[in-house]
């Protein structure tokens, strides 16, 4: 296989698409698209976005040190494309979208109920990378929908019908390959 060498970029693709929804101090709410976000540390668990600091929910989120992820569904493909594109400066993003601002369980900031999982945070510590800064936050709590669970309160993430961004477009998330640690998973005895 021939490959060709690329200037540094941002090539890690798929990644996540998530609405990341805050509130600054005087009660004003909005919500910016991230694409820049993953876990970095599960005991405590942690999460981290990156977001340029000319955009109106960078100011929010570093004033109050709280925000919320919410892991959007294909439903809200739209949605998530315009929050990453319109500034909240100008239009209210819940109103506009008419989508719900639940309130949250331990931080200010609200989740988005129409989102099947959000992720509550504080944040611990902001580093400047350079176009972006990156917020380093604990996971606080986690909202999930009740109908991703079954009769047992076992998780069906897969019933979310999730999605992801990959390099310029909005995916649905494909079938499964295999679950965690299939590959050394020991076979069953023949009978």
């Amino acid at each position: 296989m021939s490959k060709l060498m690329w200037k540094p970029g941002t090539m890690l693709y798929p990644v996540p698409s998530v609405m990341v929804s805050c509130r600054n101090l005087q009660g004003e709410n909005n919500i910016i698209t991230i694409a820049w976000t993953g876990i970095i540390c599960s005991d405590p668990a942690m999460l981290y976005i990156s977001v340029r600091p000319e955009r109106h929910s960078y100011q929010m989120i570093k004033e109050t040190r709280e925000f919320v992820v919410n892991i959007p569904n294909s439903k809200l493909a739209f949605a998530v494309d315009f929050c990453g594109v319109k500034s909240g400066k100008s239009i209210n993003k819940f109103e506009h979208l008419k989508l719900t601002p639940a309130k949250s369980n331990i931080v200010a900031a609200p989740f988005i109920d129409e989102c099947p999982v959000s992720l509550e945070c504080k944040v611990k510590d902001v580093i400047q990378l350079g176009s972006h800064d990156m917020f380093i936050a604990e996971i606080m709590c986690v909202n999930v929908d009740d109908s991703l669970l079954d009769s047992k309160g076992k998780l069906h993430l897969n019933k979310a019908d999730l999605i992801c961004y990959n390099h310029g477009e909005y995916r649905t998330l494909a079938e499964s390959l295999g679950t965690f640690g299939y590959s050394v998973r020991k076979k069953p005895a023949k009978k």
